[in-house]
């Protein structure tokens, strides 16, 4: 009977690995029924120390994750094109400084992107924040669409959603196989996935924490797009997750009460910022000075 326990516990260990679970580490299994928090409650091994590290060099992550295709939308996507004064560019790039303004005081490297209603722009904002902050020689990023009930990102790209985190949730693919990368150099996106019944069963199940652990070291920042936070309970499970929370209220739109509401979710968490999105071009005289003095743009950011 040893034998016969042995044979079933090294193909389970070996089952568990290809998909990403590592049992004799005390990670989870990649198996969907299994209760992945309590796992993790119980591991005696991070999945995000060193052997992971020296295991998945950003070189084997290039070799896991081949250039694909995108078209991103040229409305919405600031930086793929060739514009560098197109409207909003130097907003993102002043609230990238921002922020790492605020890492220098803070631990800061998973942040999550929210607002109170569907939108508002949050989708618009972490795409973008990715893409100025890759702009930086070196910097990678891991962008995930976390928003399981009204994903956006994969339009605003021009990718496929699937595979892609729920996938992942489900114990289907491992972190490589969610994961795409494109023509903009260090950044890489993992699209929401096919549509799911129980969206926030999923995002309870304690594998995306598992994710986080696991790829957190090979990335500079990991920028998670969530759903509102007034309708659904997952953006504040998913700020559980992350080390801070930045809001996205859009100007003229956005109800007083619903966005204070929305704050009230995030009580307890780190709540580093607001961004107020969907300002009219040339509302602001700093905005009008700086385009005075640098040149006018011409094409007009669309969130």
């Amino acid at each position: 009977m040893s034998r016969i326990h042995e044979a079933l516990k090294k193909a389970e260990l070996d089952r568990a690995a290809s998909q990403g679970g590592m049992i004799e580490s005390g990670e989870p299994s990649a198996n969907p029924g299994q209760d992945y928090a309590s796992q993790a409650a119980s591991s005696t091994v991070t999945s995000a120390g060193p052997a992971f590290a020296a295991a998945y060099s950003y070189d084997a992550l290039l070799a896991r994750c081949p250039q694909g295709a995108w078209r991103p939308d040229p409305k919405t996507m600031l930086f793929f094109g060739a514009d560098e004064q197109a409207y909003g560019t130097e907003e993102f790039r002043t609230l990238r400084s921002r922020l790492y303004q605020l890492r220098e005081k803070q631990g800061l490297r998973k942040l999550l992107i929210s607002s109170s209603l569907p939108k508002e722009g949050k989708s618009f904002v972490a795409a973008n924040l990715a893409q100025v902050i890759v702009r930086q020689q070196g910097r990678r990023v891991l962008l995930i669409d976390a928003d399981l009930r009204g994903p956006q990102l994969h339009n605003n790209f021009g990718v496929p959603s699937t595979p892609g985190l729920a996938e992942y949730l489900r114990g289907e693919i491992d972190e490589f196989g969610a994961m795409q990368r494109g023509p903009m150099e260090n950044l890489f996106f993992i699209p929401s996935g096919k549509a799911m019944t129980n969206p926030g069963e999923l995002v309870a199940n304690g594998r995306l924490k598992f994710l986080l652990g696991r790829v957190e070291p090979l990335f500079d920042w990991i920028i998670i797009d969530s759903p509102p936070a007034v309708p659904v309970s997952d953006a504040a499970l998913l700020a559980d997750y992350c080390d801070g929370v930045l809001m996205v209220v859009r100007s003229n739109a956005t109800p007083f009460d619903i966005a204070r509401k929305a704050r009230q979710e995030f009580d307890g968490k780190n709540l580093v910022g607001v961004v107020l999105n969907g300002i009219e071009a040339g509302s602001s005289p700093y905005t009008e000075y700086y385009y005075s003095a640098y040149g006018r743009p011409s094409v007009k950011a669309e969130a």
